[in-house]
């Protein structure tokens, strides 16, 4: 009893608001054994004399305890003691005077009952079973009330015994929702009917036979919301997010229902924001289906208007120096969060219409309000509506900057935000079409000294601009720019200095960052105008309140450092270094959330490209802070829905619904910055490479469990990029060091390809793990490690196959539409993403272990052989050939045990419709002429007249034909160099060469030059004709290829003696170029054929008339005529 009254005292203690009592409360509860715990628990509970604050706090223990600790605590309980708790529970349930612990009992029964469920479906409770059946039948609604609590807190209590009770489940959930004396029953019903139907969301033979329960639901959702109760009304919300198609029978009623709610002016606005919410989310997970409803959303779309008009009358919104967090429970901010999210679901083809003219109606009103809401609803739906708004876009800016004079500073604002909006949303267009008009409306706007508020999103919107806009089109206006930006941000100084305001300075620091980072090196004579004042704050601004203005101040150093390059920036290196690092040794100082830090990594990151080598005698200072914050560990729970929702006031918390009731939080502070300093890290390996041999221990260490950090896609980025770096970086360390690494990352490498649920992420990986294995070389994967990732390749092909089965039968669903296509051809881009990831694991695997790996191989053979199958996309026949390729390639001659899977359809794809698959087949039939040997001799001979046939074809050299086309050419070369029995080389030699030069494709190009220059070291060029072109030296790969044609400027020079006057005539005709300021390749050529004698230039007027492609960006062309012996000595006449 002694002990029990201690426990009591221990339970109050837990409720102290004094830290140190709870804390210590706290240890001392967690040193008590679990089978303890569960008597002193149990006897608080149902001690009705003890306060009901210690007996809820019991429950929540209780309940806590049996979610996170169940294994560890309950099986070890002797079987009168398990059977005791559940006969107590029961007890307490129907014998329990207060509501509120009568809920929470019900509470750890359901998730006693969760855990009692064993892996074959039987519940090891079957008490509980009965208790339910009687109570739900009783006249005592109270019990009613917690059996139907229970079974909304686990819908899946029946097990195995489900479809048994199906009818009765089904009677009794419709029965409740009928009670028309007790609307707390009809409540309870509903919200468990739908944590039924949720439960069970794969299962629609269950869901058809559950629909007639919806119209109920609907009910209890109206009515509750007038009881002052969203909670069914949040279960409505869950249904249209999880189940969408459950109710499709009575979407019209649904869809009705939640406008009314929406616009009923009585109701809280948190219920209007939900019943707005239930239409919403149904445009992400059921677009198709809301799309042939769009008089409801014609009506929606207005609500949402309305919804942003909330807005309250502010006299200092103009003069404020803080930039106020949104509120996310006011109607204006829901409302606009609406908008952008159903145009992104629905699309513009249905939504721009709907609202368009509300907009123009709102931006003539009278009231600022309304154009403020306009002004911001343009803002929002620019990403969903982009297709659609580009064809207006011109009336929609002409008109907006019409706002940037609106006489309400609130309405400036918001045009300010709606260009800055577009300029992200629709460039580089919106950059290239209103350069001149948005940079000087914006300038002036900047001017405006009476709104702070006002000139700092004109600030934000010049970032947004210059962002995205391209380098040519800021050129113009950057003494412009330069000079407003500094003249503001010598006055905003002052006015730091003397008030104490730097709202509009931060945002003037980082749009000077933004205009330098575009002009790059254009930026260098306006350095010294900005570098002393941005010096000045960073080492003068060390007031708290200033924590960001000096952090966007450090960032706005490094990126100008970065525009302007090592030699100008040397001059202020060791000073901003000096502040630097002084910043980042006081880092000690600086709290957890401090901006200053996120802003700090980055700026290293920088200064380490800038300063190249240099920057490695900063690690040592650099390395500490870096690894903090990349070691960050975030706050993490299980929680029921009631623990979420005591939560979800607190600040930076995300759940994501798990199902039965259960929620997983994470606080989200200082992820971002996480992910931030993961990437510098990588940033670090890639440019100091063996200067950071020193840390690679410790950041592999740090980088690998990061690859299963699930809170963050873009730590798991950084940590799969790292790998291939720190690998390399650890080279100068010997190779058992590596070896080393290389074991410690392998396993979890191959793990992350098998189980990473994000393609993005999961592309990264594989990318890194095919370049471990290019590092790592033959031998570097055992067999365990062979058969796992087997295993996963056979896996991630047949996944391929199954996802376009799956599309192919969302194209024959009833709700099947242009958009619904435009999103299956988004699943499938990133599907085929994938498979290039897989080619180039492949890939890595047959360079490095050649035909070793051909036993390895041929368990996933099957399905490559799959991918090349005629009724396949383009995409996989391209793949399954390129994969093919490199079995060529690599492992030849033994690859020529696969040719009758793969040779036929080679030869047969050179043909394709698909450049793509044209392309992998004519490289295919290269490779097989290269390496392949003498069993491929008759299908090279066979390949010829196919290869000549595409090269020949009409259409051939367009953009999407040409690299196709210029593979054949190179295959052709590839033949005739290799396998010259293969084909009659005097026939095929003169069209070939007049088949050059390969423009696009640099690979190849280097293969048709290279055997250019074996036919001239060879002299085997006499008599025939030679390539018309002009070729850019730096497209020639090797040396050798680029000294024989600097050297050989006529192909058949030395026969004729011409060298020595050709090489002076273009010596002569270049040098005119610089004189006359000449730099278009263009006009080179043409400058070049005006210097030819009238008698000449007739004489080659086919040449002249049909001329070679020019290449841009070339420093030095040297010309090829396509001249027989008697053009050449004609040209050479004169």
């Amino acid at each position: 009893m002694a002990e029990q009254q201690q426990f009591y005292l221990l339970l109050s203690n837990l409720l102290s608001p004094d830290n140190a009592v709870r804390k210590q409360a706290e240890e001392t509860y967690e040193n008590i054994p679990g089978q303890s715990k569960v008597t002193f628990l149990l006897q608080s509970l149902r001690n009705s004399a003890a306060a009901e604050e210690v007996r809820q706090m019991a429950a929540v223990l209780m309940r806590r305890m049996l979610s996170a600790s169940f294994e560890e605590v309950f099986p070890s309980l002797t079987p009168d003691v398990q059977s005791a708790v559940k006969t107590e529970l029961l007890l307490g349930i129907q014998m329990e005077g207060s509501s509120n612990i009568r809920k929470k009992t019900c509470d750890i029964a359901a998730e006693l009952s969760r855990n009692l469920i064993d892996d074959d479906g039987n519940n090891q409770w079957p008490e509980i079973l009965k208790f339910l059946f009687d109570s739900v039948s009783s006249q005592n609604v109270a019990l009613r009330e917690a059996a139907l609590h229970i079974f909304w807190n686990f819908p899946g209590i029946f097990g195995n015994q489900q479809q048994h009770y199906l009818e009765v489940i089904k009677r009794m959930l419709l029965q409740c929702m009928q009670d028309q004396e007790n609307s707390m029953i009809r409540m309870l019903a509903a919200r468990a009917a739908v944590a039924f139907v949720l439960a069970n969301e794969n299962n629609t033979p269950l869901q058809k036979h559950f629909a007639d329960m919806l119209p109920g639901i609907l009910q209890a959702v109206n009515d509750s919301c007038y009881q002052n109760d969203d909670s069914v009304l949040k279960s409505l919300v869950e249904l249209a997010d999880t189940a969408p198609k459950y109710l499709r029978p009575h979407l019209e009623s649904t869809l009705t229902l939640s406008l009314k709610l929406c616009a009923d002016t009585n109701l809280q606005n948190m219920q209007r924001q939900l019943a707005l919410e239930v239409i919403v989310t149904l445009s992400e997970t059921a677009s198709a289906m809301l799309r042939k409803h769009t008089s409801i959303v014609s009506q929606a779309i207005p609500q949402m208007l309305a919804m942003m008009v909330d807005l309250e009358n502010d006299d200092n919104w103009s003069n404020s120096d803080e930039l106020d967090d949104d509120d996310f429970d006011s109607n204006a901010v829901a409302g606009e969060s609406a908008l952008d999210r159903i145009a992104c679901g629905l699309g513009g083809k249905v939504v721009l219409p709907l609202i368009k003219e509300h907009i123009m109606q709102m931006l003539q009103n009278s009231d600022w309000k309304y154009r403020h809401a306009g002004l911001m609803a343009l803002s929002a739906i620019g990403e969903g509506c982009h297709q659609q708004m580009e064809g207006i876009l011109n009336e929609i800016v002409n008109f907006v900057l019409l706002f940037l004079q609106d006489p309400h500073p609130r309405v400036r604002y918001a045009a300010c935000n709606a260009i800055g909006q577009m300029a992200t949303d629709f460039a580089p267009t919106f950059q290239r079409k209103f350069h001149d008009k948005v940079i000087s409306e914006l300038l002036q706007t900047m001017e405006d000294q009476a709104n702070p508020r006002v000139q700092a999103h004109a600030a934000a919107a010049l970032i947004n601009f210059t962002e995205d806009c391209p380098k040519s089109l800021l050129l113009p206006y950057l003494d412009n720019l330069v000079n407003h930006l500094h003249v503001i941000m010598v006055a905003k100084l002052q006015e730091l200095i003397q008030k104490g305001t730097k709202l509009v300075l931060e945002q003037v620091v980082t749009s000077i960052a933004s205009v330098a980072d575009t002009a790059e090196e254009k930026f260098v004579p306006y350095y010294d105008l900005f570098m002393p004042s941005l010096k000045h704050i960073v080492e003068n601004g060390v007031q708290k309140e200033l924590r960001l203005l000096r952090g966007k101040t450090i960032e706005c150093i490094s990126l100008i450092g970065l525009a302007v390059g090592k030699d100008k920036f040397m001059q202020d290196a060791s000073d901003v270094m000096q502040l630097l690092l002084k910043t980042q040794t006081d880092s000690t100082e600086l709290e957890d959330d401090d901006p200053q830090i996120s802003y700090m990594i980055s700026a290293w990151a920088r200064m380490c490209k800038i300063l190249g080598k240099e920057f490695q005698q900063y690690l040592p200072v650099v390395m500490g802070p870096l690894m903090k914050t990349a070691s960050i560990k975030p706050e993490v729970a299980l929680l029921d829905t009631q623990d979420m929702e005591s939560m979800s006031e607190d600040d930076g918390w995300e759940f994501v619904n798990l199902g039965d009731q259960q929620s997983f939080g994470i606080k989200t502070a200082g992820l971002e910055e996480k992910a931030t300093a993961c990437q510098m890290l990588v940033c670090y390996a890639k440019e100091l490479k063996e200067g950071f041999a020193e840390y690679t221990e410790q950041v592999v260490k740090l980088m690998v469990p990061l690859l299963k950090f699930y809170f963050h896609d873009g730590v798991r980025v950084a940590a799969a990029e790292s790998m291939p770096l720190l690998l390399e970086c650890a080279r100068v360390r010997g190779p058992e060091y590596v070896t080393q690494m290389w074991h410690f990352m392998c396993d979890s490498l191959i793990k992350g390809i098998g189980t990473e649920p994000d393609s993005d992420v999961l592309s990264e990986i594989m990318h890194s793990f095919a370049k471990c294995i290019e590092l790592m070389g033959e031998g570097c994967l055992n067999k365990e490690h062979l058969e796992e990732l087997g295993n996963i390749m056979k896996g991630k092909l047949e996944e391929h196959f199954k996802n376009q089965e799956l599309r192919q039968a969302k194209r024959q669903d009833e709700d099947y539409d242009e958009q619904v296509e435009e999103n299956l051809q988004d699943e499938d881009d990133s599907d085929v993403y994938i498979l290039t990831k897989i080619s180039d694991i492949l890939h890595s695997m047959f360079s490095c272990y050649k035909e070793k790996v051909l036993p390895w191989f041929e368990q996933i053979l099957p399905l490559i052989v799959n991918l090349i199958c005629p009724h396949r996309p383009w995409a996989d026949k391209q793949w399954g050939l390129c994969i093919f390729d490199d079995v060529i390639e690599h492992c030849s001659p033994t690859s020529f045990k696969y040719a009758e899977y793969f040779l036929r359809p080679m030869l047969q794809y050179v043909c394709d419709n698909s450049p793509e698959v044209r392309q992998a087949a004519a490289y295919g039939i290269g490779v097989m002429a290269q390496f392949g040997g003498e069993n491929y001799r008759p299908f090279c001979t066979e390949a010829i007249p196919l290869l000549v046939g595409v090269i020949q074809m009409e259409g051939s050299k367009t953009k999407e034909n040409i690299n196709a086309t210029e593979n054949c050419i190179s295959a052709v070369g590839k033949v005739m160099k290799c396998r010259p029995e293969c084909v009659n080389v005097n026939e095929i030699l003169p069209h070939w060469l007049s088949w050059l030069p390969l423009h696009e494709d640099k690979e190849e190009a280097v293969h048709a030059f290279s055997y250019l220059c074996d036919l001239i070291e060879r002299n085997a060029l006499c008599g025939y004709f030679v390539v018309s072109t002009m070729i850019p030296v730096a497209t020639i790969g090797d040396s050798k290829s680029k000294n024989l044609l600097l050297n050989n400027h006529g192909l058949c020079s030395r026969r004729y003696k011409a060298t020595t006057f050709l090489d002076s005539w273009f010596q002569q005709t270049e040098a005119q170029f610089p004189l006359r300021k000449v730099k278009l390749d263009t006009t080179r050529y043409y400058h070049l054929v005006s210097t030819l004698a009238q008698a000449v230039a007739k004489r080659v007027g086919d040449f002249l008339q049909d001329p070679p492609c020019v290449m841009e960006n070339s420093n030095h062309v040297f010309y090829f005529y396509s001249l027989c012996f008697c053009k050449a000595e004609s040209l050479l006449v004169f």
